[in-house]
Order: structure tokens, then sequence, then C-alpha cells
């Protein structure tokens, strides 16, 4: 067995595109950017929580503020913290890909 590397054990890079051969028809893919004053925010941590509010996930947004989340269907919310301030979105997915972007503020 290989040995662990920080590379290896670090959350997939957030791009724009989806990776190839995603599979979108019995998962959701929330996916979005972090935003300030209409200006991507790369760093952010992106978390995001159930309909309950529990932490589920955590991704750091990519240099163009760029995050995804893999999920079931049901209710999030998609919350930003960074230096820029910090802002949330709630959003209702069933299967596919649904965009969000998150505003922040001081």
């Amino acid at each position: 067995m290989a040995p662990l590397t920080a590379s290896s054990c670090a959350a997939p890079e957030q791009t724009v595109e989806l990776p190839e051969g995603t599979n979108t028809t019995d998962q959701a893919v929330v996916q979005g950017r972090v935003l300030a004053d209409a200006a991507p925010v790369g760093g952010a941590f992106v978390r995001l929580l159930d309909a309950t509010g529990e932490f589920t996930a955590e991704v750091v947004s990519s240099p163009e503020g760029v995050f995804r989340f893999y999920t079931a269907p049901g209710t999030w919310t998609v919350r930003a913290l960074s230096r820029a301030g910090s802002g949330q979105a709630d959003l209702a997915v069933t299967t596919g890909v649904f965009e969000v972007d998150v505003p922040v503020a001081r």
C-alpha cells in the first residue's frame, strides 16, 4: 500500500466543469461560487449543512471562488466563511446539478 500524502487526503480540486462520468441521475450536485461584490472569493471555507443545520461537509473554494458538493436530494444550506465576510444560501434539491452563488459580506 502506498503511503498517504497530503495530496492523497485532500478534497478534490474545485473546478467549474463537472468531472467526466459524473452520474447525476441518482444524486444531486450542488455547485457554485463564493462572491464578494460580484468578485470571486478564493480560499473561502464552504460548508454544507443539512435541513436541521447539522454540519455535513466542507470544501475550500478555488481561486475562482468555485465549490462543489455531491449530496442526496433534500433541503440544504451552503454557508461560506472568508476574510471578505460570510454568507449563506438555502436550497431544495432533487437529482441533477444545482447552481448557487453565495454572496459574502462583513
